[in-house]
């Protein structure tokens, strides 16, 4: 059975979605990572499904076959924590890491209870390497 792929990009407005988030809080650091995240990836924001905004995108194929596209960075504004995903994981960037803030990890996931627990310029340089990797490490779509 072939793999389909689920989430996608969309043409839904970034706005719109952005200022439909209930959480004044959420909405607000929603707003404000979009312009960061366009900076540190030179990318417009774009809706993945109906809660992911990405930035740029990439191809990948996994050792059994796999193929697919997904973005090069991208937020969720989650209720438990904010979520910017950080495609290349976080091992490469001690020196950024421990300037950051206060913020958990999972392989690919930055959680942040709040925006204001971390240093937005050092999150734009943290998002700007992990773009840059990802556009030597894959093709990427222009």
């Amino acid at each position: 059975m072939a793999y389909t792929q689920k989430t996608l990009p969309t043409d839904a407005s970034v706005a719109d979605f952005v200022a439909a988030i209930a959480d004044d809080r959420r909405r607000d650091e929603a707003a404000r990572l979009v312009p960061i995240l366009e900076r540190a990836s030179s990318e417009a924001a774009r809706m993945w499904g109906v809660s992911m905004v990405g930035f740029g995108e990439y191809h990948y194929r996994h050792p059994g076959g796999q193929r697919g596209f997904w973005f090069l960075t991208g937020f969720a504004p989650r209720k438990a924590a904010m979520t910017i995903y950080v495609m290349p994981g976080f091992e490469g960037w001690p020196d950024l890491m421990g300037r950051l803030g206060r913020f958990t990890t999972s392989k690919s996931c930055l959680y942040l209870k709040r925006l204001t627990d971390v240093d937005e310029e050092v999150l734009e340089e943290l998002v700007r390497r992990s773009v840059d990797l990802m556009r030597e490490r894959y093709a990427v779509r222009e």
